[in-house]
């Protein structure tokens, strides 16, 4: 009997060190699998997850607008005073609810092209107001026109046709017309053919964006996703040539395996250049671990702090000789209007790009940037755009609406604020797929290890103990 005892405990022992053993060569070999299905399924191809969702997004996206409303317009055209501004919003629209076109797979270089339609659908319940609503801006053609007609006659010329318009240096326009445009009186003035319409996101619906074409992962899964060529409506050719400044993703996804040390770089159109985040914190999104990634202050550096920067900078008197930091031009891409893009409430600018704007509030948790990437797919599951588009008004003296300005302003116009968060559908989908499948492989890895090791423990315990007292 004591034989039989005595082989039992081995026996238990054997089979805990084999379960012992086999959870520990499941971990890597479960690792392997692991890997080799979210290779699979990243790819840009028909059939697979990443596909799916990349085609047409199940997140609503929201984007929300607050403008900031003008408050002394006469007192600022006259004695050049600082300019007071109230925010009003949100206004709020869906955009991005429209799927990709003309997806075109190439195997020679394994990239797939398309082009995005755009759209913006108003959402009453979500606003404050309605797009009728009016508020009091820069006139966005007059503050244009001595920016891009530097010429002391032709600027004369244009001042008769601005007083013909009555037009001024601020105007009233409803949320409608500032956003997606509006025909202007002073343009129309104009005897050569030359756009008249105008608007901060003219033009918007109806229209696409693109050419895309980006790597669609099959060759290199750590391409996946990113831009190879953008041909879109704005002029990028400088940006490209210039100051390389296409790369990345557009941030609805990036190459899987995401580490916190890696910087995300994507691109976006509305601000015409790539940009990057940099790993802040982990967040637990609906039970799902994802990494919060940040844009971070030196992105809208001076070219002195972050010489990446230096496209941004096209002149010396408004930038104090590229030292003030917070804004970017990006009039290049925007037809040679002066058009400067910061974040909301110039939030990390410096004091002399707010100092002449009263009525401004910078707050690091409303007016940053953010995305939640869950690190095993690269997949971005929430996000939050925060942007301030403003505009440069400097003085003209053969222009009478600007000649009583004594020192150029940037004035902010408005800020937007889009957002995605996975729906509670797609989390369901998600972690069948996804999560569930990696969560209940590495509960069985270590449930094996586990239980193998302490039955190892237990047996061999008992087995001492059975032979110390045979042997008395």
């Amino acid at each position: 009997m004591g034989c039989d005892l005595n082989c039992g405990l081995i026996t238990g022992a054997i089979i805990g060190a084999v379960l012992a053993v086999f959870g520990g060569i499941l971990m890597p070999v479960g690792d392997l699998l692991i890997e080799k299905t979210i290779k699979r399924e990243v790819v840009l191809e028909e059939g697979t997850i990443a596909f799916k969702n990349w085609v047409k997004t199940g997140t609503t996206v929201y984007r929300q607008f607050w403008i900031f409303d003008v408050q002394n317009p006469e007192e600022v055209a006259k004695n050049s005073s600082k300019i007071k501004v109230k925010q009003r919003g949100p206004y709020t629209y869906r955009v991005r609810y429209l799927a990709k076109e003309n997806i075109t797979q190439d195997p020679k270089d394994s990239t797939v092209s398309f082009v995005q339609p755009n759209g913006a659908i108003f959402e009453p319940s979500l606003s404050v107001g309605t797009e009728n609503d009016n508020f009091t801006v820069p006139n966005l053609a007059v503050a244009a026109a001595p920016h891009i007609y530097q010429n002391s006659f032709i600027q004369g010329v244009l001042n008769n046709l601005i007083k013909k318009s009555k037009s001024s240096m601020f105007q009233t326009r409803s949320l409608k017309e500032l956003l997606w445009g509006y025909k202007d009186p002073f343009l129309s003035l104009i005897p050569y053919p030359i756009s008249t319409t105008v608007g901060v996101f003219y033009p918007y619906n109806n229209t696409v964006d693109g050419v895309y074409k980006v790597f669609n992962g099959k060759d290199n899964i750590n391409k996946v996703a990113i831009i190879d060529t953008y041909k879109g409506k704005r002029n990028l050719s400088y940006w490209k040539s210039y100051c390389d400044m296409i790369n990345g993703t557009d941030a609805a996804s990036f190459p899987p395996f995401v580490e916190k040390s890696r910087t995300l770089r994507f691109f976006s159109p509305d601000i015409c250049r790539s940009i990057y985040a940099v790993f802040e914190s982990e967040v637990n999104l609906k039970g799902i671990p994802v990494y919060r990634f940040v844009l971070p202050v030196n992105a809208f550096a001076s070219p002195l702090q972050n010489p990446d920067n230096h496209c941004f900078c096209t002149e010396k008197v408004i930038s104090n000789n590229c030292t003030s930091y917070g804004v970017l031009d990006i009039g290049k891409c925007k037809e040679g209007k002066p058009v400067y893009i910061s974040l909301p409430h110039f939030l990390h600018a410096s004091p002399d790009v707010s100092e002449p704007i009263q009525g401004l509030n910078p707050n690091e948790d409303e007016h940053r940037t953010y995305l939640d990437v869950e690190p095993i797919t690269g997949f971005t599951l929430q996000f939050a755009k925060r942007l301030q588009v403003n505009i440069l008004v400097k003085p003209a003296r053969k222009i009478e609406a600007l000649r009583n300005l004594k020192r150029p302003y940037i004035v902010p116009i408005l800020w937007l604020n889009e957002t995605g968060t996975i729906g509670d559908e797609k989390v369901e989908i998600f972690r069948n797929q996804v999560t569930g499948k990696i969560n209940l492989l590495d509960l069985v890895e270590r449930v094996l290890l586990v239980v193998g090791v302490l039955m190892f423990v237990a047996f061999m315990i008992s087995y001492c103990a059975c032979r110390s007292k045979n042997g008395k």
